[in-house]
């Protein structure tokens, strides 16, 4: 087996996946780290400034914990594409009072997620990890961000991403297998995501690269983290099994699909942000998602205002439910219960 050098500094091999959208608190965040694993706060989504408070806020726990961006994408979206999507769900937003006319030139603006201001917060308030997802990282982003004392990890789907994330200097790499809730770390998001066993395609990267690894998707108990470490990673990534946590701030329209017989399966659909994610099959997903443009972050500011009014009503059939194929394994109990139940067998 080949020898790779240790990667995370803490007593647990868990890391708590970050969730964006407000889904990872600095609740969960605290929980999961003093419970002994690694906590990801969900850089994306949020302005600097609240990144900067989450930041100040982690840095008093005085114990790891990491944060994570998301990289750009091309401004490659289709005005066209995204005019016809908007004329597709508007009754859907009607549903709930969201009028969507006029949405696609207001989004002609790209937005890049603040992506620059945030390199800077984290080379001016360095913190133990950074991660990155949707693609890789400037190299004199990495080497910037290592030479502050931050490790960095690449999130990657394939091997031949896992070659390009070592060739930008990465630390180490976050490896997403096709289970995992929520959006899928592909850097081209307009592939196919193929059904796979996560240990299979950490395998796969571990046969690539000396880097270290986690690995996430798909993990519904301990002996999911048992199968993950045998396959060559050294720790596990967990963000659905988080979701219906005390400390979680998923909605209560979530967290209620999670547990609901009604939900009998995931889907990865592009109907809720342009980019591929997997949810519980809902009405919306399967409605939309066969005519939903490869447009992100277009789309998710297109839908978001109707997503966040379906989840405050309890419309479970508009609401982005993201939920990895493990989900039937969420349980209402503290996070740091997840933690530790997670590595019995460590």
């Amino acid at each position: 087996m080949t020898t790779r050098r240790p990667l995370l500094d803490t007593p647990l091999p868990i890391v708590a996946a970050p969730m964006a959208g407000g889904t990872t608190t600095l609740a969960l965040a605290s929980a999961v780290t003093h419970a002994g694993g690694l906590a990801f706060l969900a850089g994306g989504y949020q302005t600097t400034d609240a990144l900067a408070d989450q930041v100040a806020a982690a840095t008093r726990w005085d114990r790891p914990f990491g944060v994570n961006l998301f990289v750009p994408g091309p401004d490659d979206a289709d005005p066209a594409a995204l005019a016809a999507y908007a004329a597709r769900i508007a009754p859907d937003a009607a549903t709930h009072g969201v009028e969507l006319a006029g949405a696609p030139d207001a989004l002609a603006a790209y937005d890049d997620d603040g992506f620059a201001a945030k390199v800077a917060l984290l080379l001016e308030r360095p913190v133990p990890v950074v991660s990155f997802t949707f693609g890789p990282p400037p190299a004199r982003d990495v080497d910037a961000l290592r030479a502050a004392g931050s490790v960095v990890l690449v999130t990657v789907t394939t091997p031949d991403e896992a070659r390009a994330a070592e060739a930008v200097g990465a630390d180490g790499l976050v490896v997403q297998g096709p289970a995992a809730g929520g959006h899928s770390g592909t850097w081209d998001p307009a592939r196919s995501v193929v059904d796979a066993d996560t240990a299979d395609v950490v395998a796969a990267v571990a046969a690539t690269t000396r880097l270290p690894l986690v690995a996430a998707g798909g993990v519904d108990g301990p002996a999911s983290v048992a199968r993950l470490r045998t396959a060559g990673a050294q720790a596990v990534a967990v963000g659905t099994l988080l979701l219906r946590t005390d400390e979680s701030g998923a909605s209560a329209t979530h967290r209620d699909a999670l547990a609901s017989p009604r939900f009998t399966g995931t889907v990865v659909t592009r109907a809720f942000t342009g980019r591929p994610a997997r949810a519980l099959r809902n009405d919306f997903a399967a409605r939309h998602d066969a005519l939903a443009p490869a447009g992100y972050p277009q789309v998710h500011h297109l839908t978001r205002e109707l997503r966040r009014r379906a989840g405050a009503a309890g419309d479970a059939d508009r609401l982005h439910l993201w939920a990895g194929t493990g989900f039937r394994a969420a349980e209402a109990v503290p996070a740091a219960d997840v933690v530790t139940s997670l590595a019995t067998r460590w």
